[in-house]
């Protein structure tokens, strides 16, 4: 048996400062351009010309406000700030490429189960079956807020709505349409068959619904599912949903505990272990020999925001570090955010002077720094030793980081057997898991059609 295959995605947001805080003000950085679609296109013709598996792009509905009480450091640094529908930018990406897919951030909260089932099944007929939901319960007070809220839910009842939320969606992505519902009978004039579509009725806690899909059944149905909770509740939600689990990945030992719990959680779910592949956050600095990659490294860090790495960190977690000496004890069991990230700076009992104590290019992520030959040992580590499947790719300067990624690691991971040397045909679902739609074991398929 050879070795595992490596899953690669770029992590991206559709904004200026994603995750690497300062770094669009590096001369060769093309992040303000993000309004421009030109700088899409171009992006998802590079990631396909290297073989990403797919571009994954991250949202959150909210700002962060958190670190002293206001939007200051965030608008300065562009700290996620401002940011655009990602869902915008599926369409002309995929009209210029053929294979690569698409795993796109929404807040449930957000959305309305009806309407949204519909956005994805069009987009999944447009893009001939490319598209993924990165699925996200919300984590930011001021997106609560803005929908009308007070503040967010507790964390647990977002991902109670959550669950909620994915059942109408099954319902109408795969038990409203039968697969040979259209017809398109010129002859007879019968587009559809009506007695092969049906509307889908749910009363529950959060949802009601009574209609039929406004899609007929498109390649994969129900887009493949990315999740990125690692909270012991977000762990049992991926473990029921899931096909593609997302984590942080401070060190490997963190990792592989992480990789081994949300696999268990779909088994205790009634799935099997490798019912879902879980993916790592990785930043990586790469050239064509050590040296170079070290000096861009420090070039790099001339130009990182310490400050915004912690608007954002303080964002992630809900606390405002600026009311802490910088030696003071900070109590993490008050946030209501991203556990994780709580969690592990409860942990390591970092205070602020921790945080700040090292110029870094980000505060979430592990960074690779190396030659191809160096990347691609490290990368083989994180995944045999982590128990990844894949890799998110963080930019730290766009399109660099992935032009570098492409020019350097994967032609050597490509010679060591790990990663693809061209795509497979079919939908997203096919090239990562060798069938279009959902297996028996899902919780989806108890609202099929067809069953």
């Amino acid at each position: 048996m050879g070795k595992k295959q490596i899953l690669l995605n770029a992590f991206q947001m559709n904004c200026v400062g994603h995750m690497h805080h300062g770094l669009w003000t590096h001369p060769q950085d093309r992040s303000i351009f993000f309004n421009d679609l030109d700088y899409w296109t171009d992006l998802a013709k590079t990631l396909e010309r290297y073989l990403f598996d797919g571009i994954f792009i991250a949202d959150g509905l909210g700002h962060y406000d958190v670190y002293k009480g206001n939007l200051d450091i965030t608008l300065k640094e562009s700290v996620q700030l401002p940011d655009n529908d990602p869902w915008t930018l599926v369409s002309a990406m995929a009209a210029v490429t053929r294979h690569l897919g698409f795993g796109i951030t929404s807040t449930v909260r957000a959305e309305n189960p009806y309407a949204f089932a519909r956005r994805v099944s069009s987009l999944d007929h447009l893009t001939k079956g490319r598209i993924g939901w990165n699925i996200v319960t919300g984590f930011i007070d001021s997106g609560a807020r803005g929908l009308g809220d007070d503040g967010l839910e507790p964390h647990d009842e977002r991902y109670d709505r959550a669950d909620e939320f994915l059942e109408v969606a099954y319902k109408l992505w795969e038990g409203s349409w039968a697969d040979d519902a259209v017809a398109v009978d010129r002859k007879n004039r019968e587009y559809a068959r009506p007695e092969r579509v049906r509307a889908i009725e749910h009363n529950g806690k959060y949802y009601r619904s009574n209609a039929v899909h406004g899609s007929s059944p498109s390649p994969q149905r129900t887009p493949v599912l990315f999740q990125a909770g690692a909270s012991d509740r977000g762990q049992a939600f991926t473990g029921k949903h899931a096909e593609a689990a997302f984590i942080s990945v401070p060190t490997i030992e963190h990792t592989r505990e992480l990789s081994r719990k949300i696999r268990q959680a779909a088994v205790n779910a009634g799935r099997r272990a490798d019912d879902i592949k879980v993916f790592g956050g990785l930043a990586v600095v790469t050239a064509a020999t050590q040296k170079l990659a070290r000096e861009k490294y420090e070039e790099y860090l001339q130009y990182a925001s310490s400050e915004g790495n912690l608007t954002h960190f303080a964002g992630s977690t809900g606390i405002d570090f600026s009311k802490f000496d910088l030696d003071e004890p900070i109590d993490y069991s008050v946030s209501n955010h991203i556990k994780t990230c709580a969690d592990f700076a409860a942990d390591k009992q970092l205070t602020l002077r921790d945080l700040l104590r090292e110029k870094t290019l980000n505060l979430h992520y592990h960074t690779i720094v190396g030659d191809g030959v160096r990347v691609a040992d490290e990368i083989e580590r994180w995944i045999d030793e982590g128990e990844l499947d894949g890799i998110n790719l963080s930019r730290v300067v766009t399109p660099g980081s992935y032009e570098d990624f492409g020019q350097y690691v994967v032609p050597e991971l490509q010679n060591r057997g790990r990663f693809k040397t061209a795509y497979g045909e079919g939908t997203l679902r096919n090239k990562i898991f060798g069938s279009d739609r959902l297996n028996e074991r899902h919780p989806s398929a108890q609202y099929r059609f067809w069953k």
